[in-house]
């Protein structure tokens, strides 16, 4: 089994705020609902989970000790949960590949937090012993794609219409992708 980092990271946003930037645990439960009730309704028609969900918030903070996912948040000082990413490992043929999902507070954008978060989770990804870590985001969400970019992640496709939001609309997906070393002392599954 890959070892779980129970690290914390600091940044500095380019506001002057500081985040510390941490695993999620199951006590981060209330503070991770109401960073879903924060979201726009915009940023909640295109989130592949509901985040204003009780249910999702719970099985979200649940997972927090899963074995083949990794959940990461970023907090202010004052407490307020502002970002939260996770690397899922994906099972069966797969197993080497690992997805990552990534949503930051509007209050926080543009801030230099996603980039940080992004690096974050492309590590824990690494930690669960994957050696390619994939993302998808609708065709529209071109700053995720540049973070993911800057990264060192490509384009490996687009799929049209793909995605529906939670008003029935349909929208593109883009694939991207990057190979990532793995970390040492990590599990591969056996042949």
């Amino acid at each position: 089994m890959a070892e779980r980092s129970e690290a914390a990271g600091s940044v500095m946003l380019r506001d002057g705020r500081r985040a510390t930037i941490r695993p999620l645990t199951e006590d981060d439960r209330p503070a991770l609902a109401s960073f879903g009730q924060s979201l726009s309704k915009n940023d909640l028609l295109y989130l592949e989970d509901d985040f204003t969900n009780p249910e999702i918030i719970s099985r979200l903070a649940f997972a927090s000790r899963a074995e083949n996912w990794r959940q990461i948040v970023a907090v202010l000082d004052d407490g307020t949960l502002v970002a939260w990413a996770a690397a899922l490992r994906i099972p069966g043929w797969s197993y080497h590949v690992a997805n990552v999902r990534l949503v930051v507070s509007p209050l926080c954008r543009r801030s230099g937090l996603g980039m940080k978060l992004a690096q974050e989770i492309v590590d824990a990804a690494r930690e669960l012993g994957v050696a390619k870590v994939t993302v998808n985001m609708l065709a529209a969400q071109t700053g995720g794609q540049a973070i993911f970019s800057h990264l060192g992640f490509m384009v490996e496709g687009k799929l049209a219409g793909h995605a529906s939001d939670r008003n029935g609309n349909l929208h593109d997906i883009v694939l991207m992708s990057a190979y990532v070393q793995v970390s040492a002392g990590n599990d591969q599954p056996a042949d």
